[in-house]
């Protein structure tokens, strides 16, 4: 994971949607392109820069592929930030 690959993943605004919307627990992507107006292509390419990126994982159960967040990378740029600002 590279700061530049999440920063670049968190500028679009639909991949933070996305990202909010794990932020209640897993989703497949049917479920996830369910709450957008863009193909089913456009959000598998938004799932594959924030797999990219490290902010998602994927989990496959028989025919379905679930996305989860992934909080290890968010917290390491929460501590980056908060280092960044100064709080001790």
């Amino acid at each position: 994971m590279s700061f530049a690959e999440t920063f670049k993943a968190l500028s679009d605004p639909a991949r933070r949607e996305i990202l909010e919307l794990l932020k209640n627990g897993r989703l497949s992507a049917g479920e996830i392109a369910a709450n957008f107006d863009m193909t089913q292509a456009t959000v598998s390419y938004h799932l594959k820069i924030l797999k990219k990126a490290d902010l998602v994982r994927e989990t496959r159960e028989k025919n379905f592929i679930y996305y989860e967040l992934n909080l290890t990378v968010l917290e390491e740029i929460m501590v980056w930030l908060s280092d960044l600002k100064g709080e001790q």
